[in-house]
């Protein structure tokens, strides 16, 4: 199973850090805390996109 840091989310989903820890606490992305850090599943981070994605007309 690959982890991913928050800065490393960030940079996949081309948004702040700021903007995956919000996720993180409200639930929306699921994380696992390493001592003061916490690491994003990639699986879940490439399901959260997929699931966002919308089909342009």
């Amino acid at each position: 199973m690959a982890f991913l840091t928050v800065a490393e989310v960030a940079g996949v989903m081309r948004v702040s850090k700021m903007t995956v820890y919000r996720m993180v606490h409200s639930g929306e992305l699921p994380a696992v805390r390493v001592g003061r850090s916490f690491r994003v599943p990639a699986k879940a981070v490439r399901e959260y996109l997929s699931a966002a994605y919308v089909e342009s007309q």
